[in-house]
């Protein structure tokens, strides 16, 4: 079987016909038939079913597809590491990250890196949760991914710094001339929780938390983005956790920032399937300068089965006025 093939292959399977694959491949049909026919007798069986007027995935198909998926990507992925090998000098990178990153922390690396590499195109792949970030790796969808530190992966793993969950309340909240605060305090507030919460010893981290301080958060809202929380508690709905570079880059209104007693913290990490090279180290290595390295201090658990809670070295002054930053 051909790289070629799998190409096809997939492409009647995203166009669902093999007319409109042949339009899209810019071939015949008969070419393309051919093609198809060639690769199911290579697997040793019919791969697509033909259809009156489509076609759709048989069993055999539906298995091998992932495949034909890991190894198209990968084989984009040799040629981008190929072109950019040479001092990230030109070809594209191709970047994958949570929402919560990509919205807070990366648009100052990105603008960094197109002042010194404007010849290597970037494309940024943002993901919900850890979970599907490390999929996406596994799928090869990305030349490299940015956020916490896979546990038990295979592959390349570089960290890079860390992130601080601090938590917003109102200018009025009754906390806000505080700097810290202890999560018991908290127990009489209703919260916003976020649909990007992580998982802790199988159940969302919040919960989990605040279950350790001996109380079950009451929710106010349930939003879809981080991004969306932090807004929702500077409005005054309730208190929410988010990463720090997210409040300072995404609120929409004046809010109070403050530190947890102890402070919460996950190492971040650069992870890939191949060895980083060319644009994809030199990507790394910029990130290293922008985020701060860990401090000597237990990470936040955020993965199960992960040990230990959250601690730190003592709080520190953490509360901010955050003035609107606009979009």
């Amino acid at each position: 079987m051909s790289l070629r093939q799998m190409e096809y292959f997939l492409t009647v399977v995203e166009e669902a016909s093999f007319t409109r694959a042949a339009e899209a491949l810019h071939v015949t049909q008969s070419a393309l038939s051919h093609q198809i026919k060639a690769l199911e007798r290579a697997v040793g069986g019919q791969l697509l079913e033909r259809l009156p007027r489509g076609a759709r995935l048989t069993p055999m198909g539906r298995a091998f597809r992932p495949h034909a998926e890991l190894a198209v990507r990968s084989a984009t992925q040799a040629g981008r590491a190929a072109r950019a090998a040479a001092g990230a000098e030109g070809g594209e990178l191709h970047v994958a990250a949570l929402h919560s990153i990509a919205v807070g922390a990366l648009p100052d690396v990105f603008a960094r890196w197109y002042a010194t590499h404007p010849r290597v195109l970037l494309h940024l792949h943002e993901y919900a949760t850890a979970g599907a970030l490390e999929d996406a790796v596994e799928r090869g969808v990305a030349d490299l991914a940015v956020g916490p530190v896979p546990a038990g992966r295979d592959g390349t793993v570089v960290p890079v710094g860390e992130e601080e969950i601090v938590l917003v309340v109102p200018f009025d909240d009754r906390l806000a001339g505080r700097t810290t605060v202890t999560l018991p305090e908290l127990a009489d507030h209703a919260w916003i929780r976020c649909a990007m919460e992580p998982v802790v010893h199988g159940e969302r981290f919040l919960d989990w938390a605040c279950a350790s301080a001996g109380f079950r958060p009451v929710t106010a809202v349930w939003t879809e983005h981080t991004s969306t929380a932090v807004r929702m508690a500077a409005a005054g709905v309730g208190v929410c956790a988010a990463p720090s570079h997210i409040v300072h880059a995404a609120v929409g209104e004046d809010c109070v920032v403050l530190t947890p007693d102890p402070p919460w913290r996950r190492p971040l990490a650069v992870h890939a399937r191949l060895p980083l090279t060319g644009a994809a180290a030199a990507f790394t290595d910029l990130l290293r300068t922008v985020w701060p390295p860990p401090r000597p201090t237990a990470p936040l658990p955020v993965r199960s089965p992960t040990p230990g809670a959250p601690r730190g070295e003592g709080a520190r002054a953490g509360a901010s006025r955050v003035r609107p930053a606009g979009g």
